[in-house]
């Protein structure tokens, strides 16, 4: 696929990438009350809280890649279909597809990581998640609402 997304995370991300557990909190700028009390821990705990929060946001952007792509693979998939004759399909068909399946399943395994990514973060940052809420959903609402996202 070329067409890319916009990740909405990128310069937190790129900041948290950049940030070792030895610099200051000061140095990933200005953090929502929430996310600044979590950094506030000794160094040891703090490189390892920075890390998950790292692989969190690589497997969130992951997924949004991922489901950009499967859309993409289907719109193009539908625009052309629409044309096609009846009866065996084309091999340009078979190969969009094989195209879609192949977004579908990485949807599939970005979602995957995405749910062992925060886990990872939940445990380590100590956040108790809701009863009867799937961590996913818990994890991309906390995202959206604790972590500094870049203005469109």
């Amino acid at each position: 696929m070329t067409a890319a997304m916009r990740f909405p995370y990128a310069g937190f991300l790129a900041r948290l990438e950049q940030a070792g557990s030895d610099i200051p909190r000061d140095a990933l700028g200005t953090l929502p009350p929430l996310l600044e009390s979590l950094l506030s821990v000794p160094p040891e705990s703090r490189a390892e809280l920075m890390a998950s929060l790292a692989l969190l946001l690589t497997a969130r952007k992951a997924t949004l890649q991922a489901a950009f792509d499967t859309t993409l693979a289907a719109d193009e998939l539908r625009r052309y279909q629409k044309f096609a004759k009846p009866g065996k399909p084309s091999a340009h068909i078979v190969q969009l597809r094989q195209k879609q399946a192949a977004a579908r399943q990485a949807t599939s395994i970005a979602r995957q990581s995405l749910i062992k990514a925060a886990a990872t973060f939940v445990r380590v940052a100590g956040i108790d998640v809701p009863e009867r809420t799937p961590l996913d959903i818990f994890i991309i609402d906390w995202i959206d609402t604790h972590v500094p996202a870049e203005s469109a």
